[in-house]
């Protein structure tokens, strides 16, 4: 990421003296992960230090780590799904104490100036959100992401996670959780009786999954994978399981949905899925297919439409950990060591994970 003029520090209550952060770092495109030391900045006015204990493992690890999209800059310390305790605060700092349960995402800097920050979508700032890690921070250095003993961050881009709620299960929530929670609220898709459709039963898939039932949706999945039907209808509790390579059972779908989320990244056979949506349906890309391919007449002749939508601003992501907490929604998720971290990359790359790995951070980094 290109930096950008952000808004200075206020250095006026800085502590003095940086600790040595321990993380695991990818050297080099081919990603592999192994310790590393380095130094954190120290922690401002308006900044929150945090004892890290778990972090998840979402496929941007794997983008980022092996420069998929040329401009990783090593060494790089993986993991924007932090969750931890608060150790540090500066003197500005309100609504969140040492000890307090919190969190960080997948950005922790802004413009907070422009339209969009002053809303709360800070992600969609104009100036470009810096990113967690791989970003630039605000003293010049590269962020170092959650695969590490602590972090520090404004507290703007901090969230407080509810006391009854599982720190390990909060982790996927600060990037698969919101990244399906965004475009559903946007679309008004908590409204029950509507119909989901969702393609792809992965990390993001089963959250929407989760969300969509806890909304009142009639929820169908979609999938490649007829191996996982079980698992949707059983496990995850969907209406119905579509294997989207049967042509029969695609076409009794059609103009039944209210709205589409793709979550795959794999290329999907848009006319198809378009086909499904009722008139004004929406079909939503959080996922990332190589190319989008369609018939315009398949738009107009139904006044669907195409929409994308990458995780949240600050204020949804408070609302949807306070409203996951509240209805007892969990991701469902596999913790391992950091020690695992290289073999839980290539299990993700390999979809091979039920459904989200996270990595408990304060009982395996030495």
């Amino acid at each position: 990421m290109m930096r950008h003029n952000m808004n200075q520090p206020d250095n006026s209550n800085m502590t003095s003296g940086k600790d040595n952060c321990v993380g695991w770092a990818a050297r080099d495109p081919s990603g592999f992960l192994s310790p590393y030391e380095f130094n954190r900045r120290d922690v401002g006015a308006d900044d929150v230090s945090l004892t890290i204990l778990y972090c998840g493992v979402c496929y941007a690890d794997v983008a980022w780590t092996r420069n998929v999209q040329g401009h990783s800059k090593y060494p790089l310390v993986p993991g924007h799904e932090i969750v931890g305790i608060v150790k540090e605060v500066g003197s500005n700092v309100e609504g969140v104490k040492p000890g307090d349960h919190v969190g960080v995402g997948t950005y922790v800097n802004s413009c907070r100036e422009c339209e969009y920050c002053d809303e709360g979508l800070e992600v969609q700032c104009v100036k470009g959100a810096v990113l967690t890690f791989d970003g630039i921070d605000t003293d010049g250095t590269v962020t170092k992401g959650g695969c590490s003993s602590y972090y520090v961050v404004h507290q703007r881009y901090c969230f407080k996670i509810p006391e009854n709620y599982p720190l390990a299960s909060a982790a996927p929530l600060l990037c698969a959780g919101i990244t399906v929670w965004t475009p559903m609220m946007h679309h008004n898709m908590n409204q029950p009786g509507k119909s989901l459709g969702v393609i792809g039963l992965g990390g993001l898939g089963h959250m929407a999954v989760k969300f969509g039932k806890s909304f009142g949706l009639r929820v169908s999945v979609f999938s490649t994978s007829l191996s996982k039907k079980d698992e949707a209808l059983n496990v995850l509790g969907a209406d119905n399981f579509i294997l989207s390579s049967n042509d029969e059972e695609m076409k009794a779908m059609e103009k039944s949905l209210d709205f589409v989320i793709n979550t795959a990244s794999a290329d999907i056979p848009f006319d198809q899925y378009l086909s499904l949506l009722k008139s004004g349906g929406v079909l939503s890309l959080v996922g990332v297919p190589s190319e989008v391919k369609f018939k315009p007449i398949n738009l107009i002749l139904g006044m669907r439409s195409i929409s994308g939508s990458v995780t949240g601003g600050t204020k949804q992501i408070q609302e949807m950990l306070k409203y996951c907490a509240a209805h007892e929604i969990y991701p469902n998720i596999e913790i391992v060591p950091i020690q695992y971290a290289n073999e839980a990359l290539e299990r993700l790359i390999k979809k091979d994970v039920k459904y989200r790995f996270v990595i408990d951070i304060a009982n395996s980094l030495n």
